[in-house]
């Protein structure tokens, strides 16, 4: 699918009805823009709890509260860039 919009003189489009309802577009959604050679690809951002069970978690990271793991993370990510 190919649909034109036009850009306004304060930089905002319409996204196409054909182009919102193909996405599952509604008010107050938000989208992503990926910009490469010249052209662009806009995406409806997931909503977090669509993401829900989208990420394997390691059996041994199950029973790991949440707050440990993200210290652990940062722990890690700050050793490596002093």
């Amino acid at each position: 699918m190919q649909i034109g919009a036009t850009l306004t003189s304060k930089g905002q489009i319409t996204i196409p009805k054909e182009v919102r309802e193909a996405l599952g577009l509604d008010a107050g959604d938000r989208v992503y823009f990926r910009v490469s050679e010249g052209g662009a690809v806009m995406t409806k951002t997931p909503d977090f709890i669509d993401l829900g069970g989208s990420v394997p978690v390691p059996p041994e990271l199950r029973a790991v509260p949440w707050k440990k793991i993200r210290e652990e993370a940062w722990r890690r990510a700050t050793a490596r860039n002093p």
